[in-house]
């Protein structure tokens, strides 16, 4: 009989194509822990109810059951759509899924803000592929917690598949430009945006931690099932 690794269920937008992958790619060679995926239809990112409702508690809910059903040990709502709705929102989530299905639970949000807290951080550099108005909405959710955002850099996108097509090394300049703020950290804000790869790179050149939302939130899940962290490529902050 195969011995059972760790599981963790993560909820995913539909038209992420950045995430499974990279996902994968920061795991490595690890074989203490496997990744299983549910989705929900996700495809525009806006601040009108449309965009607002596929983020809904109850459809979170109806993905994490399925997880249930892989006997998955944490469930994560991999998406970073509470950042401009409110923590709250993703608590809320959080809670649901947790008194439906008995598992822990954290979304990419909330991980976020676990790491600011345990690491000291409140001055922060914003690099998102959103709008201006997405952007500033994130501001004054992050303003809410208690945390300053010191410069922020957005793409102006919001069909959510054309994320992932932006290239990491587009977001090399605006991090480097970015780091003259002296933010505490830089922030690659969406789990659709190849962020990751430029955390190495950036963190090197510029001594400012950089937190990448797919590693986040993958070291949030490792977190709550008291498995070893990331390597440090990764994030310096995250081993």
């Amino acid at each position: 009989m195969i011995e059972r690794s760790a599981r963790i269920g993560m909820i995913v937008p539909s038209s992420n194509t950045c995430l499974e992958p990279q996902t994968y790619r920061v795991l490595g060679q690890r074989t203490d822990v496997t990744i299983h995926f549910a989705r929900i239809d996700v495809t525009r990112i806006a601040l009108d109810g449309g965009s607002k409702q596929q983020f809904d508690a109850a459809t979170m809910t109806s993905a994490a059951k399925q997880l249930k059903t892989a006997d998955v040990d944490v469930v994560a709502w991999n998406g970073t759509s509470g950042s401009w709705l409110g923590s709250k929102h993703d608590q809320a989530i959080a809670e649901s899924i947790t008194a439906a299905t008995g598992l822990a639970a954290t979304t990419s949000t909330l991980a976020y803000l676990e790491a600011f807290a345990r690491f000291g951080l409140s001055r922060v550099g914003l690099i998102s592929p959103y709008t201006k108005d997405v952007n500033e909405a994130i501001v004054r959710n992050y303003a809410a917690e208690g945390l300053e955002v010191v410069a922020e850099h957005h793409l102006g996108l919001s069909v959510n598949e054309s994320f992932a097509s932006v290239a990491p090394n587009e977001l090399l300049a605006p991090s480097l430009e970015m780091a003259a703020s002296r933010p505490d950290t830089i922030i690659y804000l969406c789990t659709n945006l190849y962020g990751a790869p430029m955390v190495k790179p950036v963190e090197g050149e510029t001594g400012v931690p950089a937190l990448d939302s797919v590693a986040v939130t993958l070291w949030r899940c490792l977190d709550l099932l008291k498995l070893p962290k990331l390597e440090s490529q990764w994030g310096k902050l995250l081993g």
